[in-house]
């Protein structure tokens, strides 16, 4: 009979100061210094780059300044509301905007420029190659635009050890070398996949180990 764990130490809130900037050091510094009136930025890059984590970070810092923002990806449905307490506008995605939420973020694009209002967009890949309407494309291009780069092995590496240490969890190099030779090296799911070790870790009262990580991946179906 397995242990039933304690919850499992939540991950802290997206921030500047805990991602790991890699080769992303010019664009965090454009961001922890943005401020209205702002040209719009735009991040690009492969899925699981750190470009939602970045947005977060900017949208966190404007909220400990008093300032709301509001929020939009593909995953929202158009129309989109617009708030005149919105202090910044963020669009998530953008790569995947079906017609009627382009049209919404134009609109968006558009009462931002009238007011000021700085804008954060993403998509996974750079403006020009957007399938999007040429106007909407083009807002999103005109900024500032900036490639997101994933983090090398050795940057990855030790992101995950300073997360294992921030949970107290011990990982052997052989752990470490088994997660970054036969997954992605994205930070998204090296963190689900630690967070799932840590639990499945836990409800077993076994320490971490290449076979327990076997285990849990055959009892997943994913070994």
């Amino acid at each position: 009979m397995r242990q039933i764990p304690l919850p499992i130490a939540a991950l802290p809130a997206p921030a500047f100061d805990n991602f790991l900037p890699g080769a992303n050091a010019p664009a965090i510094a454009h961001l922890e210094s943005l401020s209205a009136p702002a040209a719009p930025v735009y991040l690009w890059g492969v899925s699981g780059s750190g470009k939602t984590h970045l947005m977060q970070a900017l949208v966190h810092r404007f909220a400990q300044q008093g300032t709301r923002a509001g929020w939009f990806s593909a995953a929202d449905p158009a129309p989109w509301a617009n708030d005149d307490a919105w202090g910044l506008i963020a669009i998530d995605h953008c790569d995947a905007l079906d017609a009627g939420q382009q049209h919404a973020a134009f609109t968006l694009f558009v009462e931002a420029a009238t007011r000021g209002l700085p804008v954060i967009a993403s998509g996974r890949v750079p403006p020009v190659d957007l399938p999007l309407r040429e106007d909407l494309r083009t807002r999103l291009g005109w900024g500032h635009v900036f490639a997101v780069l994933p983090l090398s092995e050795p940057e990855a590496r030790a992101a995950l050890r300073r997360e294992a240490d921030r949970r107290a969890l011990f990982f052997s190099d052989d752990v470490m070398d088994y997660l970054l030779t036969r997954f992605a090296r994205d930070l998204k799911h090296l963190m689900a996949l630690l967070d799932r070790l840590d639990e499945f870790s836990l409800s077993t009262k076994r320490a971490i180990t290449v076979p327990l990580l076997k285990r849990m991946l055959a009892e997943e179906g994913k070994g």
